[in-house]
């Protein structure tokens, strides 16, 4: 079986007599390569939550942020044995309940880091040099130099919020441009070094020229970006947000640019990310963002190239074979 970037088309791989396993998402083959020497493995990438609920004899089961595995999941696989998230972030699943019945819970956030560091640094050299700006100025025959005049990242102050996997794979490729990074954590410290310097939430309101989010999606970090978190920023920093899109509350962030307390945004997620579903009042929103010169959006791709796609299979993969 090929180990290449080609999506395998979905169906049943590996031997029937071995225990069963059940991708739900799109995932690269390498990771149904291997584990098709130990299992069978059913390639479902656009399987729905009743066929699960439905009951299946699985002992394993991988995913990303397709599927919601809650207890009514769990409680119709009895064989289950491991679930296993390809990337970061559990929110989908009811860990808890999961290990009450003594099933296993991976992710893969080492796998996607670096890609998720690269997008946050890609969107903020966008953003300080007007690169998406002037390009669509020049597609309609403009040609203003003055007037998208770059700004330096060298000498700024970096607020990390969340110094995770991916927090801190953004704070090291942040390094050879001279900036302070100030780093805040609820769950980990000790990791000031070199540029990182360890710090409250408060002091990165205070004293941050750029904040980015790292953040998992919990109930204290939902909305988390508030109108009183935008009101005590003092610096009028630029957000990134490549971690979870309701981390941000999109109607404060866009009266926190109308308002010049912040200098711009860069978004690879928000809380609806299916347009089909917007509502009158969503389609405003991004129609107003995305009309800003000082606001990038991607669509949820910061954790998504290439070799985060193999890498994400590779760990996850040696974490349930142990």
């Amino acid at each position: 079986m090929a180990s290449d970037h080609i999506l395998l088309p979905p169906g049943s791989y590996g031997n029937a007599e071995l225990p069963l396993v059940i991708i739900t998402a799109k995932c690269h083959p390498w990771l149904i390569e291997h584990l098709s020497v130990h299992f069978h493995v059913d390639y479902q990438p656009a399987i729905s939550t009743k066929t699960l609920e439905a009951g299946t004899p699985a002992v394993g089961l991988i995913l990303t942020t397709r599927l919601k595995v809650d207890a009514s999941i769990i409680d119709a696989m009895p064989n289950l044995q491991w679930i296993g998230r390809l990337g970061s972030g559990l929110e989908l699943i009811d860990v808890a309940y999961a290990e009450s019945k003594n099933i296993k819970v991976y992710s893969s956030p080492e796998g996607n880091a670096n890609a998720v560091g690269e997008h946050a640094l890609g969107l903020l050299l966008a953003l300080l040099n007007r690169i998406s700006w002037s390009h669509q100025e020049v597609k309609q025959h403009l040609w203003l130099r003055d007037e998208n005049r770059g700004t330096e990242l060298s000498g700024k102050t970096v607020g990390i919020v969340g110094f995770g996997n991916t927090g801190s794979a953004f704070a090291k490729l942040l390094q050879p441009f001279g900036v302070t990074v100030l780093g805040y954590d609820k769950a980990r410290y000790g990791f000031s070094r070199d540029h990182i310097k360890e710090a409250s939430l408060e002091q990165i309101q205070r004293y941050a020229d750029v904040i980015s989010f790292h953040v998992p999606l919990t109930e204290e970090t939902n909305s988390m970006v508030n109108e009183a978190f935008i009101a005590g920023l003092k610096n009028a920093p630029i957000l990134l947000n490549t971690s979870r899109g309701k981390v941000i509350d999109l109607r404060a962030l866009q009266q926190g640019l109308e308002k010049g307390l912040l200098s711009g945004a860069g978004l690879d997620v928000i809380v609806n990310e299916k347009p089909a579903d917007w509502n009158e009042e969503e389609k405003r929103q991004i129609d107003w963002l995305t009309s800003q010169p000082n606001v990038i959006l991607t669509p949820h791709i910061a954790g998504y190239s290439h070799q985060a796609f193999l890498k994400m299979a590779q760990v996850i993969y040696h974490k349930i074979m142990g």
